[in-house]
Protein backbone atom coordinates (compact mmCIF):
# COMPACT_ATOMS: atom_id res chain seq x y z
CA UNK A 1 0.00 0.00 0.00
CA UNK A 2 1.25 3.33 -0.35
CA UNK A 3 3.59 4.77 2.63
CA UNK A 4 4.11 0.82 3.31
CA UNK A 5 7.37 -1.09 3.18
CA UNK A 6 8.92 -1.85 -0.61
CA UNK A 7 7.48 -4.92 -2.07
CA UNK A 8 9.70 -7.73 -3.99
CA UNK A 9 7.34 -6.91 -6.69
CA UNK A 10 7.53 -2.86 -6.35
CA UNK A 11 11.06 -3.48 -6.55
CA UNK A 12 10.69 -5.17 -9.98
CA UNK A 13 8.91 -2.65 -11.49
CA UNK A 14 11.70 -0.41 -10.23
CA UNK A 15 14.51 -1.98 -11.80
CA UNK A 16 11.93 -2.47 -14.87
CA UNK A 17 11.58 1.39 -14.94
CA UNK A 18 14.99 1.70 -14.99
CA UNK A 19 16.04 -0.34 -17.53
CA UNK A 20 13.26 1.40 -19.64
CA UNK A 21 15.14 4.74 -18.73
CA UNK A 22 12.16 6.46 -16.76
CA UNK A 23 12.92 9.44 -14.02
CA UNK A 24 12.50 8.57 -10.59
CA UNK A 25 9.61 10.41 -10.29
CA UNK A 26 7.66 8.39 -13.03
CA UNK A 27 8.76 5.54 -11.75
CA UNK A 28 7.18 6.82 -8.38
CA UNK A 29 3.95 7.42 -9.53
CA UNK A 30 3.58 4.56 -11.68
CA UNK A 31 4.29 2.85 -7.64
CA UNK A 32 1.97 5.61 -6.17
CA UNK A 33 5.40 6.57 -3.99
CA UNK A 34 7.15 9.50 -3.21
CA UNK A 35 10.47 10.09 -5.45
CA UNK A 36 12.34 10.48 -2.59
CA UNK A 37 11.31 6.56 -1.75
CA UNK A 38 12.63 5.60 -5.01
CA UNK A 39 15.33 7.82 -4.92
CA UNK A 40 16.80 6.11 -1.78
CA UNK A 41 16.08 3.01 -2.67
CA UNK A 42 18.12 3.06 -6.01
CA UNK A 43 20.80 4.90 -4.55
CA UNK A 44 21.45 2.66 -1.60
CA UNK A 45 21.18 -0.40 -3.76
CA UNK A 46 23.74 0.17 -6.31
CA UNK A 47 22.09 3.17 -8.18
CA UNK A 48 20.87 3.29 -11.83
CA UNK A 49 23.25 1.27 -13.88
CA UNK A 50 23.61 -1.55 -11.21
CA UNK A 51 20.21 -1.74 -9.38
CA UNK A 52 18.86 -5.69 -8.96
CA UNK A 53 15.47 -5.99 -7.47
CA UNK A 54 16.13 -9.23 -5.88
CA UNK A 55 19.47 -8.13 -4.40
CA UNK A 56 18.13 -5.28 -3.43
CA UNK A 57 15.38 -7.06 -1.65
CA UNK A 58 17.44 -9.22 0.54
CA UNK A 59 19.78 -6.63 0.95
CA UNK A 60 16.75 -4.83 2.36
CA UNK A 61 15.82 -7.97 4.57
CA UNK A 62 19.88 -8.06 6.15
CA UNK A 63 19.47 -4.36 7.14
CA UNK A 64 16.22 -4.61 9.10
CA UNK A 65 17.25 -8.33 10.58
CA UNK A 66 20.29 -6.48 11.91
CA UNK A 67 18.35 -4.00 13.58
CA UNK A 68 16.07 -6.25 15.42
CA UNK A 69 19.09 -7.72 16.55
CA UNK A 70 20.81 -4.70 17.83
CA UNK A 71 17.86 -3.76 19.44
CA UNK A 72 17.00 -4.96 23.14
CA UNK A 73 14.30 -7.62 23.25
CA UNK A 74 10.70 -6.56 23.22
CA UNK A 75 11.73 -2.71 22.63
CA UNK A 76 10.42 -0.58 19.79
CA UNK A 77 11.81 2.33 18.30
CA UNK A 78 11.20 4.54 21.11
CA UNK A 79 12.12 8.82 20.93
CA UNK A 80 15.59 9.53 22.62
CA UNK A 81 16.93 11.33 25.20
CA UNK A 82 16.29 14.48 23.51
CA UNK A 83 12.24 13.59 22.29
CA UNK A 84 12.92 12.89 18.80
CA UNK A 85 11.54 9.07 17.27
CA UNK A 86 15.03 7.58 16.41
CA UNK A 87 13.65 5.67 13.30
CA UNK A 88 12.41 8.84 11.96
CA UNK A 89 15.44 10.52 12.43
CA UNK A 90 17.37 7.63 10.66
CA UNK A 91 15.46 7.50 7.53
CA UNK A 92 15.34 11.50 7.42
CA UNK A 93 19.13 11.33 6.87
CA UNK A 94 19.31 8.61 4.69
CA UNK A 95 16.82 10.64 2.42
CA UNK A 96 19.30 13.87 2.64
CA UNK A 97 22.02 12.09 2.10
CA UNK A 98 20.50 10.76 -0.71
CA UNK A 99 19.70 13.89 -2.13
CA UNK A 100 23.40 15.09 -1.66
CA UNK A 101 24.69 11.87 -3.74
CA UNK A 102 22.33 12.89 -6.39
CA UNK A 103 23.87 16.03 -6.18
CA UNK A 104 27.60 14.70 -6.47
CA UNK A 105 28.59 13.99 -3.29
CA UNK A 106 30.18 10.58 -3.20
CA UNK A 107 28.05 8.04 -0.59
CA UNK A 108 30.31 7.97 2.88
CA UNK A 109 30.91 11.72 2.26
CA UNK A 110 26.74 12.38 2.26
CA UNK A 111 26.38 10.28 5.18
CA UNK A 112 28.73 12.25 7.12
CA UNK A 113 27.87 15.51 6.17
CA UNK A 114 24.23 14.88 6.96
CA UNK A 115 25.63 13.06 9.99
CA UNK A 116 26.79 16.86 10.94
CA UNK A 117 23.71 18.51 9.96
CA UNK A 118 21.48 16.66 12.10
CA UNK A 119 24.27 16.86 15.80
CA UNK A 120 22.85 19.58 17.90
CA UNK A 121 26.20 20.42 18.34
CA UNK A 122 27.58 20.61 14.95
CA UNK A 123 30.28 18.84 15.80
CA UNK A 124 31.75 14.83 15.98
CA UNK A 125 34.83 13.14 16.93
CA UNK A 126 35.99 10.71 14.22
CA UNK A 127 35.26 8.31 16.72
CA UNK A 128 31.75 9.25 17.32
CA UNK A 129 31.31 9.24 13.47
CA UNK A 130 32.25 5.97 13.32
CA UNK A 131 30.16 4.75 16.13
CA UNK A 132 27.30 6.60 14.64
CA UNK A 133 27.85 5.72 11.33
CA UNK A 134 28.96 2.20 12.26
CA UNK A 135 31.67 2.54 9.45
CA UNK A 136 35.56 1.68 9.66
CA UNK A 137 37.76 5.06 10.75
CA UNK A 138 38.94 4.71 7.31
CA UNK A 139 35.63 5.80 5.84
CA UNK A 140 35.43 8.44 7.81
CA UNK A 141 38.52 9.63 7.50
CA UNK A 142 38.57 9.46 3.58
CA UNK A 143 35.08 11.89 3.92
CA UNK A 144 36.17 14.40 6.09
CA UNK A 145 39.41 14.70 4.34
CA UNK A 146 36.91 16.04 1.16
CA UNK A 147 34.85 17.79 2.77
CA UNK A 148 37.21 19.75 4.79
CA UNK A 149 38.90 20.44 0.90
CA UNK A 150 35.34 21.83 -0.63
CA UNK A 151 35.24 23.85 2.74
CA UNK A 152 32.12 22.42 3.69
CA UNK A 153 33.78 21.75 6.93
CA UNK A 154 36.75 22.66 9.13
CA UNK A 155 38.70 20.71 12.10
CA UNK A 156 39.92 22.02 15.85
CA UNK A 157 40.96 19.99 18.42
CA UNK A 158 39.05 20.28 21.87
CA UNK A 159 39.98 20.34 25.45
CA UNK A 160 40.30 16.37 25.57
CA UNK A 161 43.34 17.21 22.62
CA UNK A 162 40.28 15.17 20.25
CA UNK A 163 39.88 16.15 16.50
CA UNK A 164 36.07 17.68 15.94
CA UNK A 165 35.15 18.36 12.85
CA UNK A 166 32.42 20.87 12.48
CA UNK A 167 30.26 22.28 10.30
CA UNK A 168 29.60 25.99 10.90
CA UNK A 169 26.82 27.78 10.15
CA UNK A 170 27.67 29.80 7.40
CA UNK A 171 28.93 26.23 5.61
CA UNK A 172 26.86 26.70 2.10
CA UNK A 173 27.92 30.37 2.24
CA UNK A 174 31.50 29.01 2.43
CA UNK A 175 31.26 26.28 0.01
CA UNK A 176 29.36 29.06 -2.67
CA UNK A 177 32.54 30.85 -2.61
CA UNK A 178 35.12 28.21 -3.19
CA UNK A 179 32.69 27.26 -6.54
CA UNK A 180 32.93 31.03 -7.48
CA UNK A 181 36.76 30.54 -7.05
CA UNK A 182 36.92 27.49 -8.82
CA UNK A 183 34.59 29.02 -11.82
CA UNK A 184 37.31 31.75 -11.82
CA UNK A 185 40.68 29.63 -12.58
CA UNK A 186 38.46 27.90 -14.94
CA UNK A 187 38.18 31.34 -16.69
CA UNK A 188 41.96 31.84 -16.11
CA UNK A 189 43.02 28.75 -17.92
CA UNK A 190 40.54 29.16 -20.49
CA UNK A 191 41.41 33.10 -21.45
CA UNK A 192 45.35 31.31 -21.59
CA UNK A 193 44.06 29.17 -24.80
CA UNK A 194 43.15 32.22 -26.38
CA UNK A 195 46.88 33.20 -27.04
CA UNK A 196 48.09 30.05 -27.20
CA UNK A 197 45.53 29.93 -30.09
CA UNK A 198 45.09 33.00 -32.07
CA UNK A 199 42.59 35.71 -31.22
CA UNK A 200 41.25 35.48 -34.53
CA UNK A 201 40.22 31.41 -34.58
CA UNK A 202 36.89 29.91 -33.92
CA UNK A 203 38.70 27.74 -31.00
CA UNK A 204 39.77 30.82 -29.01
CA UNK A 205 36.67 32.67 -29.58
CA UNK A 206 34.90 29.95 -28.17
CA UNK A 207 37.07 29.38 -25.36
CA UNK A 208 36.53 33.58 -24.37
CA UNK A 209 33.34 32.51 -24.34
CA UNK A 210 33.98 30.05 -21.64
CA UNK A 211 35.75 32.23 -19.81
CA UNK A 212 33.27 35.67 -20.06
CA UNK A 213 30.17 33.18 -19.08
CA UNK A 214 32.56 31.59 -16.09
CA UNK A 215 32.82 34.92 -15.14
CA UNK A 216 29.79 36.59 -15.08
CA UNK A 217 28.02 32.87 -12.80
CA UNK A 218 31.16 33.70 -10.35
CA UNK A 219 30.88 36.79 -10.06
CA UNK A 220 26.90 36.55 -9.84
CA UNK A 221 27.43 33.90 -7.01
CA UNK A 222 30.01 35.43 -4.95
CA UNK A 223 27.14 38.75 -4.86
CA UNK A 224 23.91 36.40 -4.55
CA UNK A 225 26.13 34.57 -1.86
CA UNK A 226 27.14 37.91 -0.12
CA UNK A 227 23.68 39.44 -0.05
CA UNK A 228 21.83 36.12 1.15
CA UNK A 229 24.44 35.31 4.49
CA UNK A 230 23.80 39.45 5.00
CA UNK A 231 20.38 39.04 4.84
CA UNK A 232 19.85 35.93 6.63
CA UNK A 233 22.10 37.01 9.57
CA UNK A 234 20.43 40.21 9.90
CA UNK A 235 17.35 38.60 10.85
CA UNK A 236 18.29 36.03 12.83
CA UNK A 237 19.90 38.75 14.93
CA UNK A 238 16.21 41.02 14.64
CA UNK A 239 14.88 37.66 16.35
CA UNK A 240 16.77 36.73 18.93
CA UNK A 241 16.31 40.65 20.17
CA UNK A 242 20.04 41.56 19.07
CA UNK A 243 21.92 43.85 17.54
CA UNK A 244 22.74 42.71 13.52
CA UNK A 245 26.09 43.61 12.65
CA UNK A 246 27.16 43.09 8.65
CA UNK A 247 29.22 40.66 7.48
CA UNK A 248 32.55 41.22 5.41
CA UNK A 249 31.49 39.02 2.24
CA UNK A 250 34.93 38.04 0.24
CA UNK A 251 35.60 38.52 -3.41
CA UNK A 252 36.99 35.75 -6.00
CA UNK A 253 40.57 36.52 -4.99
CA UNK A 254 40.01 35.54 -1.37
CA UNK A 255 40.09 39.32 -0.42
CA UNK A 256 37.45 40.57 2.56
CA UNK A 257 35.33 42.89 0.79
CA UNK A 258 32.98 45.09 3.20
CA UNK A 259 29.84 45.65 2.56
CA UNK A 260 28.01 49.06 0.90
Amino acid sequence: MPGGRLTQQDRRQIALGLAEGLAYAEIARGLDRPTSTITREVMRNGGPTAYRADLAHRATERRAQRRRQAAPRGSRASPQADGRDAEALREYEEAFATLLVEQGLPTMTSRVLVCLYTTDAGSLTAAELVRRLQVSPASVSKAVAFLESQGLIRRERDERRRERYIVDDDVWYQSMIAGARSHARLAETARQGVGVLGPDTPAAARLEGIARFLDFVGESITRAAGQAREVLSTTAATASGGTATTPATTDLSGRAEQPR
